[in-house]
């Protein structure tokens, strides 16, 4: 009588006298999701044969055979002619397999001291790494992006607003570096989860470690696992380098932030847009219209984007849940790692590189011409300034200059205010006579205090607003972050 068990297509299923239900194959696999993890698998697999031929574990002859398998293998799956099969459950087995298949004995002996525990943990971190990478060149670009809006902006006015009232005028330049220096943090925490994601779990084996006589040190050099002096970093434990996902975990914050501040930006843009402000027009490709409104523009990217940042946040969340409760060392648990983890990397990659889009523009593909992104309307922005008082901070910190108490100052500014309030008319408007009626040391000096530009260029301190800071701000992000 046959074996019920087709004994290639499990590693374990000598074992067992029953086949895997259908049902448990289709709940249990995840091919279907972490085949993306191909490259890596492949790559952490020729650094691990290395090693065990440079140490006699396998012959050089095995080696060879090793890295034609695995050469034809990324041939396939880069043509799409790799066969991803659900009863080898993961991109593991379904690589090492196909190996066995193309080199025999050979891709029988690559998984001598290693596990799936060890190797996919490895896996995630070399992938992980790559998507990084990516994204810090991505943040790089929407900061360059932002920078250069600001550049042809430092002199424009826009209102300030604390709890979305007006406050004070302040640079439009100024306020979009704000954003840059909140990309410019998410950037130094990308870099610093990078650190710790680079570390090699590889000869952790199931969670106790391997018997046989690996070289840990230069899988770690070959895979590029080292740290700044070009030291090998490798898990020090074996039990937490199979069952450690604290750096999924610290990606996914990492990405959550920069998603809220993704979500800040967004905030503001689609309220800009309205035509209660006006402040900016979206390029239409970044837009919809409506189904029933001809006159409608939505700006459909902002608000996905603040949409999505909620899906990041989730996957943070049921990250940490995830982990929350398990034993060492390895569980099944730890499989639901992958699609939270890709999703938020796809969801990141996609917003970052729209927003670029959106806020600098693009080379048109055929007339290589740059098309704008964002459009700023300067007069829209300045006449709300005008609305809303903006400079009455400005007229009693000259009453102070003027040797008052701030607190009477604060005072007397309140009258003024409620007068011109009463007459719907500006601070700037008031006749000096009836300034001076709330105070006699005002005199005629008062206008280019009232005014927006004298407001804006009062606030030369490192920091503020004024358009000479904001310049030198704009020179400081630019020696940072190289040619746009």
């Amino acid at each position: 009588m046959s074996n019920p068990l087709d004994k290639k297509s499990q590693a374990w299923s000598a074992l067992f006298s029953e086949p895997m239900s259908e049902l448990v194959k289709r709940y249990t696999a995840s091919v279907f999701f972490d085949k993306r993890l191909w490259r890596a698998d492949i790559q952490g697999s020729l650094a691990h044969a290395e090693m065990l031929a440079a140490q006699g574990i396998i012959s050089v002859e095995d080696l060879a055979d090793i890295r034609r398998g695995m050469e034809a293998i990324s041939q396939e799956i880069d043509s799409g002619h790799f066969a991803w099969k659900l009863d080898l459950e993961d991109v593991h087995l379904n690589i090492e397999a196909r190996l066995t298949q193309l080199v025999g004995d050979a891709g029988k002996r690559l998984h001598t001291g290693r596990s799936r525990n060890d190797q996919v943990a490895t896996d995630v971190r070399l992938w992980l790494r790559g998507e990084i990478d990516l994204i810090l060149q991505l943040l790089a670009d929407l900061q360059k992006s932002l920078v250069e809006v600001a550049a042809n902006n430092t002199e424009v006015i826009l209102p300030g607003f604390t709890h979305l009232q007006v406050a004070q005028p302040v640079s439009f330049a100024h306020h979009l570096l704000a954003y840059v220096e909140m990309f410019a943090r998410d950037t130094e925490r990308f870099s610093q989860v990078r650190r710790r994601t680079n570390w090699l779990p590889l000869g952790s084996a199931a969670l106790a470690g391997t018997t046989y006589a690996l070289d840990r040190g230069r899988v770690a050099r070959s895979l590029g696992m080292v740290d700044e002096n070009g030291q090998p970093q490798i898990c020090q434990n074996s039990l937490d380098g199979v069952s450690d996902r604290d750096f999924a975990i610290e990606f996914t914050a990492a990405a959550s932030l920069c998603m809220v501040h993704i979500s800040r930006l967004s905030e503001e843009l689609i309220l800009w847009m309205s035509q209660n402000f006006g402040f900016i027009r979206i390029a239409d490709r970044f837009t919809t219209g409506s189904s029933i409104m001809p006159q409608k523009k939505n700006p459909d990217v902002p608000e996905l984007a603040r949409g999505k940042t909620g899906r990041v946040l989730g996957h943070l969340v049921g990250l940490l849940t995830l982990m929350k409760g398990q034993p060492l060392a390895y569980n099944k648990d730890n499989q639901e790692d992958k699609e939270p983890l890709f999703d938020t990397v796809d969801t990141l990659k996609d917003t970052l590189r729209i927003f670029c889009e959106m806020i600098g523009g693009q080379v048109h593909p055929v007339t290589g011409q740059k098309e704008g992104g964002l459009t700023v309307h300067a007069q829209a922005m300045e006449a709300a300034a005008r609305k809303g008082y903006a400079t009455a901070t400005d007229l009693a910190d000259y009453l102070v200059r003027k040797g008052l108490p701030f607190r009477d100052a604060h005072e007397i500014v309140a009258h003024a205010v409620k007068a011109a309030s009463s007459r719907d008319c500006d601070l700037s408007e008031l006749p000096l006579s009836m300034l001076q009626g709330f105070h006699p040391a005002i005199d005629q000096d008062v206008f280019e205090v009232l005014s927006l530009q004298g407001s804006l260029n009062a606030r030369n301190t490192s920091g503020g607003t004024a358009p000479v800071q904001v310049r030198a701000q704009i020179a400081r992000h630019r020696a940072r972050l190289g040619p746009a």
